[in-house]
């Protein structure tokens, strides 16, 4: 004969995680503001820019040159700044706090939301490839050299985005992450070449993670480069800073 006896006790981290990275895709999903920002912005720029000679790109293949930066723009998009003002206001009302009464970690808090804008990202990344090929994209190199440096990036921004959201107020989260997604947009070398600035603002502007994420693409997709080896390395090193320091400095409140 069986006993069925209580089992207190939190489930397995990795079923908390998946638990919770499911919430927040159902979230993300419901939220139509996130989804203008990390979807169609991206798509309308490289739309706009792409099939127009409204900038002077500095090469005649202006899809191959938008097309890595718009999915430089769109990881940034989603793991920085949609996750910081989403996360932002889910601190402000409380949602967090709540969380923090649960066996969630903070940690298990930043891998659900890693994971939640990795899966949004594959959407974006399907899209915005689809529309460049309509458009005359030709991408070159190693698919495995494009993938680690979206995770890289997704890493560094996710990092970014959290921190943010978990020492400032909703507020404060809401203004600098949008200020700093129009700055990045117009010096990250998203849409307007590097090669137009001075040298001296060139080579600060290169240790950005978005200009090291959409020039590494760039050398892969658009010249088949084999492996961007300065560009991960400084991909790593903001992702090495910004994750430990979310995960350490992270309020619930």
């Amino acid at each position: 004969m069986s006993t069925f006896a209580p089992a207190p006790g939190a489930a397995p981290k990795s079923r908390i995680i998946t638990a919770q990275t499911a919430y927040e895709i159902r979230t993300l999903l419901r939220n139509g503001e996130q989804l203008l920002l990390t979807l169609i912005i991206p798509v309308v720029l490289l739309l706009l820019f792409g099939a127009t000679s409204l900038l002077d790109l500095g090469t005649s293949d202006r899809v191959g040159f938008l097309a890595p930066g718009i999915l430089a723009l769109a990881v940034m998009s989603t793991a920085f700044t949609g996750q910081a003002i989403g996360t932002g206001f889910e601190r402000r009302y409380g949602v967090l706090k709540r969380l923090g009464a649960t066996p969630l970690s903070r940690s298990g808090l930043i891998a659900a939301k890693t994971l939640t804008v990795i899966a949004v990202e594959i959407l974006q990344a399907v899209v915005i490839a689809v529309v460049a090929l309509a458009l005359g994209w030709h991408p070159h190199g190693n698919p495995l050299s494009v993938i680690l440096l979206l995770l890289l990036g997704t890493a560094a921004f996710s990092g970014l985005g959290l921190l943010m959201a978990g020492t400032l107020r909703a507020e404060a989260t809401l203004a600098a992450a949008n200020l700093v997604y129009v700055l990045l947009l117009a010096v990250g070398g998203v849409i307007f070449p590097l090669t137009k600035f001075p040298d001296a603002a060139r080579s600060v502007l290169e240790l950005l993670p978005i200009s090291a994420l959409a020039d590494g693409l760039r050398q892969v997709l658009q010249h088949g480069a084999a492996l961007p080896v300065r560009d991960l390395i400084v991909l790593a090193v903001w992702a090495l800073i910004a994750l430990p320091a979310a995960a350490r400095l992270f309020r619930w409140e």
